[in-house]
């Protein structure tokens, strides 16, 4: 059943005699995209701040750091244990919207492979923050089972750019089902990224 609500769906999902709402979630996503094009859409500030980066190429991306950061002591598998990712960046395609393909892996068997949207907020030639958000698939292997094998992840990395357009950055991130699994612990993770032009 769907009802809309001001501008944000609340969904509920049956199953047997549970009712699972998604109606904070999607307000949240909801308020995120607000946000986010109110300030892409602002005008920029005396410090010359700029949307998108259509000058730089696709990239590819790879890092590491460690999953579940914060984690919750009563569910079994947490802990923060070793990530390693891989990315592919398609460059700026749709207005400012940068969309990307990557998978990772975790210490403890986990592995999440996914597709996203990105943008860039450039604070200065060299200074680049890019909120995005990413949808995918998701097995916890013995780490922290995240209720779904459908999760969507949300969260910013934050960089700096060199003069050959490779860029050197730390992300921050959470992933989470947004409340369509039996459960919804979520995880936080932390990443040292190197993205690197693809030519």
């Amino acid at each position: 059943m769907v009802r809309l609500l001001g501008y944000a769906p609340a969904i509920v999902v049956q199953w047997g005699e549970t009712n699972v709402s998604l109606r904070r979630s999607a307000n949240r996503v909801g308020t995120g995209i607000l946000v986010a094009l109110g300030v892409a859409t602002a005008p920029p500030a005396a410090a010359q701040i700029t949307f998108g980066s259509p000058a730089d190429p696709p990239r590819i991306a790879i890092g590491g750091g460690a999953f579940d950061v914060l984690p919750d002591r009563v569910r079994p598998g947490n802990g923060a244990t070793g990530l390693a990712l891989g990315e592919y960046r398609f460059g700026d395609v749709l207005w400012i919207l940068a969309p990307f393909v990557g998978a990772f892996g975790t210490g403890k068997g986990a592995f999440y492979g996914y597709g996203g949207f990105g943008f860039d907020i450039n604070f200065s030639e060299r200074f680049v923050v890019t909120p995005s958000t990413a949808v995918g698939y998701f097995t916890h292997g013995t780490g922290i089972d995240l209720g779904s094998n459908c999760e969507f992840r949300s969260g910013a990395e934050f960089d700096y750019r060199f003069d050959n357009l490779s860029r050197l950055g730390v992300g921050m991130y959470h992933i989470s089902n947004a409340s369509i699994g039996k459960h919804d612990p979520g995880a936080e993770f932390v990443t040292l990224v190197l993205t690197m032009p693809f030519r």
